[in-house]
């Protein structure tokens, strides 16, 4: 693979997740202003936030098929065009029912990005650099967090102005893909093949299902779900545990997210390397061990300059998400990678939607800080069922998979 189409593949993705992570945090900054303006119960603001985490894991059987079966290239356009559509269209949404369905929809293309930029990678960068160029793509999610916070600071109260703005500026990533992508060339060598053997059957779930992978499959996704439901039930509820339970002004609040932000970036590059020194899955195992030993130093602290500490180096430890991107891509033979790899990760973030809700929820028996305790628990079990997992890619005794052939053994 040419080194300018490396590049160019890396410096696009990175563009393209940044722009999902800035859709997806903007409905949370934007939240209490959309609640005062159109009346919006609490349970009704929290079903929004749910039904686009819903929207995101139905996503990976929709975009792995596209892109297995119609290519790399495809799959992503398709995918930035239709959360842009569908965050823009929000400038003009008329009620509750119409906002719930439009962010539902928009997950569909927000989950995809994530599967499409990490098959990208693992298919142009060589086994050797793969963990931190993957790392590095989605280590835009907490830039594209930044870049939230920066927009709801200049619009807000105007968040119809924002979501249009938002939605339309993803004509950014669209045309780097449409003009400076190249389509994958082990996808298209792959499908060359399967063509002259006369194989001509589209790609489905179903195959990711297929004994040689099942238990890869379900191991996998349970993983995501567990990592992912970790992540997002603490991290919700962190800016109120601070206000609520250790008595942090608002105002230091939002530092201490942007400290944890930074944290979370130089996790992902720092892990980026380590994954390809050590290897994907004991990399991943180190994550999850550190945010399920840091979280509770978080929750239990009171001194609030032990608090700015913990913070970033909990987030620093929460890199699991950039490392998923290599290795679940390794997991799968490039026929079904993008519908093997999205399956698990996007499934992972469907079944975390209701980690808020049910964190919230325990919140009438216990305090905020027991609830990120059992987050913790989480992550260490999360860790567990890693080991059962295989390695990859070059690691030592790592599975190798055969490239484009079902009957890779996981």
């Amino acid at each position: 693979m040419a080194a300018r189409t490396r590049w160019v593949v890396l410096g696009g993705s990175f563009i393209a997740y940044m722009f999902d992570a800035l859709e997806i945090i903007l409905l949370s900054l934007a939240l209490p202003a959309i609640r005062n303006d159109m009346h919006f119960t609490p349970l009704q603001g929290g079903l929004l936030a749910t039904a686009t985490l819903l929207g995101i894991g139905l996503s990976s059987v929709l975009a792995g098929y596209l892109a297995d079966n119609f290519g790399r290239k495809k799959a992503l356009i398709a995918s930035l065009v239709t959360f842009g559509l569908f965050t823009a269209v929000l400038a003009f949404v008329p009620n509750f029912e119409l906002f719930l369905l439009f962010r539902f929809v928009a997950g569909f293309g927000l989950g995809g990005v994530w599967g499409v930029v990490s098959t990208y990678v693992v298919e142009t960068w060589p086994a050797p650099k793969r963990g931190r160029a993957a790392a590095f793509v989605l280590s835009s999610f907490p830039i594209g967090g930044a870049v939230a916070a920066v927009m709801s600071g200049f619009f807000l109260p105007d968040w119809r102005l924002m979501f249009l703005v938002a939605g339309v500026a993803v004509i950014v990533p669209v045309l780097i893909v449409v003009f400076a992508f190249d389509e994958s060339s082990e996808w298209t060598q792959e499908k060359a093949k399967r063509a002259a053997a006369g194989d001509v059957r589209n790609v489905s779930v179903a195959q990711i299902f297929t004994p040689s992978l099942r238990r890869t499959t379900i191991l996998a996704t349970l993983v995501a779900a567990l990592a992912l439901t970790g992540w997002w039930g603490a991290s919700t509820w962190l800016p109120t545990y601070l206000t609520t339970e250790r008595g942090v002004a608002p105002a230091t609040v939002a530092v201490y997210m942007t400290v944890l932000n930074l944290g979370m970036f130089v996790g992902y590059n720092v892990f980026g390397m380590i994954a390809d020194r050590f290897g994907r899955r004991p990399a991943i195992i180190m994550t999850l061990l550190g945010v399920g030993v840091t979280l509770p130093l978080y929750a239990l602290t009171s001194n609030l300059t032990a608090l700015l500490w913990f913070g970033p180096l909990f987030a620093f430890f929460a890199a699991f998400t950039g490392l998923f991107g290599s290795y679940l891509g390794e997991l799968f033979p490039t026929r079904v990678r993008t519908t093997g790899a999205g399956f698990c990760f996007n499934v992972g973030r469907g079944v975390s939607a209701f980690a808020p809700l049910a964190l919230g929820a325990l919140t009438a028996v216990m305090t905020l800080g027991s609830g990120l305790l059992i987050c913790a628990g989480i992550f260490l079990v999360g860790a567990l069922v890693m080991f059962l997992l295989p390695r990859t890619g070059d690691e030592p005794d790592a599975v190798q998979q055969p490239r484009g052939s079902l009957s890779a053994t996981a």
